[in-house]
């Protein structure tokens, strides 16, 4: 199977080239395994960063058939709370195969990806899970194309690649159904003003679970904003000062839901008695400090991060193993949001 060969045109005989000296020389100054003179040291480091080379840590004699590490190519999984988790899983299932993960953040600048790509191609990392913040379809960088390669929260057209995504119609399914059972009938949504999968596929769950019940789509009580606690106030503003108000609201996420709760606390209305409320992720910051807390769907990061990493293991042991393309049903973690009618 190719792989990395082609991410790193630059070898030690350009830096070599470059800094006017011997391969060997080049070596000895990356390695610090020989002394070399400090002003050839300097200019081989120099050469070095110029190019943008970096010695393959598995070079000289005969290579392992595998480096024992994957890479996470994320674009800011690092620095939140819950897709924290989609690395924790990774690391998991790594653990239990003694491998190690690596773990880099774009922060959402593609140039910064392409470096992290190639870094990685330098590793010759034995697998990449490529993760993204939020749902979405995404091309596969040409440089991936023959590595071991999984996208997590995210999908693609390349029937070649594997995905794992949450099921974003079912999540709103979910989350009404269950307020259905509550016995209300008038459920607002608070959504998101962003154009995005997760956005699309919530909006037409709601949709298709109240026709399902035989309750007509009142498209007044769908009310867009950013995907903030600001946000959530400005829904509460549109949806509880009308005089038919509903009695309930799904939230495309927490945040939304923490400014609703907010909207309502200050109008005088109480959660759950006087309207129910149901978020989207569990982001347990919001959902386990809000009072009462809330009832939201989870959003499995966790679960995408295992199963990424498991599936690239199966590629490992069998190369001809199939690709796969999942969308996971989320889990509803009930606490004290919803009330009967």
């Amino acid at each position: 199977m190719p792989g990395w060969q082609d991410v790193q045109n630059v070898g030690i005989r350009d830096v070599a080239k470059v800094a006017g000296v011997s391969v060997t020389t080049v070596s000895h100054a990356l390695s610090g395994r020989r002394p070399v003179n400090p002003e050839t040291r300097e200019r081989v480091l120099r050469a070095s960063e110029s190019l943008g080379y970096l010695p393959d840590p598995h070079a000289g004699g005969l290579r392992a058939s595998r480096t024992w590490v994957i890479g996470v190519l994320g674009e800011a999984v690092l620095t939140t709370p819950y897709a924290g988790q989609l690395v924790a899983g990774a690391q998991e299932v790594a653990d239990e195969h003694s491998y190690v993960v690596i773990a880099l953040d774009s922060g959402f600048s593609p140039e910064r990806e392409t470096r992290n790509i190639a870094m990685l191609g330098r590793r010759r990392v034995d697998g990449v899970v490529m993760a993204r913040m939020y749902h979405q379809s995404v091309d596969v960088p040409a440089e991936l194309r023959g590595v071991p390669l999984v996208l997590a929260n995210a999908v693609t057209s390349d029937p070649s690649v594997s995905w794992i995504a949450p099921d974003e119609r079912l999540i709103a399914t979910d989350a009404v159904a269950h307020l259905l059972a509550h016995g209300h009938r008038r459920i607002g949504f608070a959504t998101t003003l962003d154009d995005t999968a997760a956005a699309a596929g919530r909006a037409e769950g709601y949709r298709d679970t109240l026709r399902a019940a035989g309750i007509e789509v009142d498209e007044s009580l769908i009310v867009r904003s950013p995907s903030t606690a600001a946000g959530g106030r400005h829904s509460a503003e549109a949806l509880l000062g009308r005089a038919d108000r509903p009695t309930a609201v799904f939230c495309f996420n927490d945040e939304i839901a923490m400014g609703l709760y907010q909207g309502a606390q200050g109008r005088g209305l109480r959660i759950p008695e006087d309207l129910s409320v149901v978020g989207v992720d569990d982001l347990r910051l919001i959902s386990e400090a809000l009072q009462p807390g809330l009832t939201t769907v989870a959003l499995p990061h966790r679960e995408l991060g295992r199963w990424s990493v498991a599936k690239i293991f199966q590629s490992l042991e069998d190369p001809s193993t199939p690709a796969e393309q999942v969308f996971v049903r989320c889990a509803l973690v009930e606490r004290g949001s919803v009330a009967h009618v």
